[in-house]
Formats: C-alpha cells, sequence, structure tokens
C-alpha cells in the first residue's frame, strides 16, 4: 500500500507539465517518502491544481469530510501543498516538484534530503531542457536598462515590487542545499523574495519565512545587487509570486546555464563592453558575473553574447563606465506566455501530457 501510493504520486507528479521524471535508480520515490507520509501522498493525488476547499475536496473526491481540513493544513505546514486563509475559509490546491515542493521543504532540508536532491537534480533538469518554455526569466538591474528603451512591465524589478501588497523573505534553498553538502557559499542567504497581491496571503506560506513591508523588500533586492547576485522570477508576463536572488555556484538554474546550457532562463538583454574603455580591471569578470559570459584578450575584456543573461551585475560595478545593456533585437527575443496558466498549457502542449484532470 505504501510504495503503490508514492509511485502513484510519482506519475501524478510527472503528468503536471513542469515534470518528475522517473529513474533507474528510483531516487525520486526515496525523496517522496522522506517528505510524505502515505496517506498524504494519496491526499496529494486527488488535489488539484486550481483553490478548492476542504468541502469541495470532499464533495467531488467522496473523501471524508471530517478531519480533511486539518490534514490539508498540516501538509501545507509540512511544505507539500499550498494553502491559504481568506475571509475565514481555508482553500488548498497541489503544486508541482519545482517551483513548488522542492523549495516549500526549505525549513525540512537536512544533509541527507540535500544529496537526494543533489542525485535527482541532473535527471529533472536533463528533462526539463528538453521542451520549453524557460522556467524563469532574468530581471536587469532596473538602472542599468537603457534610458531610451522602454521596459516592459515584467521586465522591471519595481514593478513587481509596486503590485503587490504583501513581501515575505526566506532563506535561499539552494545555498543552504549546497552549505549542507560542504559547498557553501560567501553570498547571503535570507534574499529569496516572496510576493502577493493580496494583503496577508503569504501569512499561511509553507515557507514560513519573515512577513516584511514593501521597503524591507526594495532593500532586499538592494543588498542582492550589491552582492552580486541575479534576479530571476517566473517566465510570465503577469502574476509574479517570486523573486529569486541566484548565485551561479548554487543556483540549480545558473548551474545548468554555466554547464552549457543558457536556453534554460529567458533574457532580454546582454551586456555589452566599449573597449575603447575598458580599463582590463577584471571586476566584471572576477566579481560579478555568475554565467562565466566574459572574457580576456589581456588588454580588455568583452561579452560573449551567446552566454550573456543580461542581468547587469557587471555594468554596475565598472569603474570606467564601459559597460552596458543592450536589448536584444525583435527576432532574438522569447516573449513569455502571458501568465502561469498559459505557461503550463504551453509547457504541457511541448511535453506531449494530459494535465486536464488536476485544472
Amino acid at each position: 500500500m505504501s510504495d503503490e501510493a508514492y509511485h502513484r504520486l510519482a506519475k501524478v507528479l510527472d503528468a503536471l507539465p513542469n515534470g518528475f521524471p522517473a529513474t533507474e535508480s528510483g531516487i525520486e520515490i526515496k525523496i517522496l517518502k522522506k517528505i510524505f507520509t502515505p496517506d498524504e501522498a494519496d491526499l496529494f493525488c486527488d488535489l488539484k491544481l486550481t483553490d478548492e476547499t476542504a468541502a469541495e475536496i470532499s464533495k467531488r473526491t467522496g473523501r471524508a469530510l471530517r478531519g480533511l481540513e486539518e490534514q490539508l493544513v498540516s501538509m501545507c505546514r509540512r511544505g507539500e501543498i499550498l494553502a491559504y486563509k481568506s475571509d475565514d475559509v481555508w482553500k488548498f490546491r497541489m503544486v508541482p516538484w519545482v517551483v513548488g515542493i522542492y523549495e516549500f521543504q526549505l525549513n525540512r532540508m537536512d544533509r541527507e534530503f540535500a544529496e537526494m536532491c543533489e542525485e535527482y537534480s541532473m535527471y529533472w533538469g536533463a528533462d526539463f531542457l528538453k521542451y520549453g518554455p524557460q522556467i524563469m526569466q532574468v530581471i536587469p538591474i532596473e538602472k542599468e536598462i537603457p534610458v531610451r528603451q522602454e521596459a516592459l512591465t515584467y521586465q522591471q524589478v519595481s514593478t513587481l515590487i509596486e503590485q503587490s501588497k504583501s513581501f515575505m523573505v526566506n532563506e535561499c534553498i539552494c545555498r543552504k542545499k549546497q552549505g549542507l553538502l560542504d559547498n557553501p557559499c560567501s553570498k547571503p542567504l535570507e534574499v529569496c523574495l516572496a510576493m502577493s497581491a493580496e494583503p496577508g496571503r503569504l501569512e499561511t506560506s509553507p515557507l514560513g519565512g519573515q512577513i516584511v513591508t514593501k521597503e524591507a523588500a526594495y532593500e532586499v533586492l538592494r543588498e542582492s545587487e550589491e552582492a552580486g547576485l541575479v534576479h530571476m522570477t517566473t517566465n510570465v508576463e503577469s502574476g509574479h509570486w517570486y523573486i529569486c536572488n541566484c548565485c551561479g555556484c548554487c543556483c540549480g538554474v545558473l548551474r545548468a546555464v554555466n554547464m552549457g546550457f543558457p536556453q534554460m532562463v529567458n533574457s532580454h538583454y546582454y551586456a555589452r563592453i566599449d573597449a575603447d574603455k575598458c580599463s582590463a580591471c577584471g571586476i566584471c569578470a572576477e566579481e560579478r558575473c555568475q554565467v562565466k559570459a566574459i572574457e580576456t584578450d589581456g588588454e580588455s575584456f568583452s561579452i560573449v553574447k551567446s552566454k550573456c543573461i543580461g542581468c547587469g551585475l557587471c555594468a554596475t560595478t565598472c569603474p570606467e563606465d564601459a559597460i552596458s545593456l543592450i536589448h536584444k533585437e525583435p527576432h532574438e527575443l522569447i516573449r513569455p506566455p502571458k501568465d502561469e496558466d498559459a505557461w503550463l498549457d504551453e509547457r504541457a502542449l511541448q511535453r506531449g501530457v494530459d494535465f486536464s484532470a488536476y485544472k
């Protein structure tokens, strides 16, 4: 019974657009056993990607209503599903492996779990790279966006902040995981920003982070830029609910870029270095670039455009003001899906999966 529940759960997660590929070693089942009890795994499979009350879930599935809400709330607190309370009514939904269950294990991450996730990341990442759209997009440092270039709303970090009413700061699970694996990172840890357009929506978050003000959210972004971290968010035009601040040594997405897969992220800009102004100080390449996109001939530095993700980190600390961000030409751009629903539909189409049962 117990193994059957976990295998069913694995199949459900793989039927979602994000994917959860099976492996010969069965590491994905070991991960699910680490996170879920058999009863929780079974209940997860009866949920949908849309919000439902416990009464609605009970009516749809035939499950007993008594104790159902309490079990679902407990699953949220264990980082297994999403839940929130509105007008004193709880609503629940399933979430994919990434972005979702994995990130929600922040407070349960230990050495054993870190090792399992690191092993599985190679399988999940290889599977994810086969299809689009990209999972995340880079948000450039706003002050480096060309003055004459009217940036679209999803390219402006200030717009994402101003559209939100509540904010939460959490530890970066990628840097926490690498620290547990004896690969500590010197970059700041508490820089992952969750946000919501609804006041109070984040108070029931399974991440359990620190609720902060809008001003504090801006300060997190400022500190991240100063530390040389890349702003990234969901690869959609609207409905953003997080801003990750990422380093190339720990972030799973940027690590994939550094392994030769720049298509892992959607970027709208690239940097350019004016060789006549460059003093070859090396700050951009040695201290700022997180994706190894800057090379030198010994006299000056230049950008490898095919590797550059247009974050703007190199430009902010150039002592000669030799670096500028350039907006990509229309034929080079990949416009993000309209919202999360559109992203899921496009991803499902490319993967050839039918997830209509979970809508």
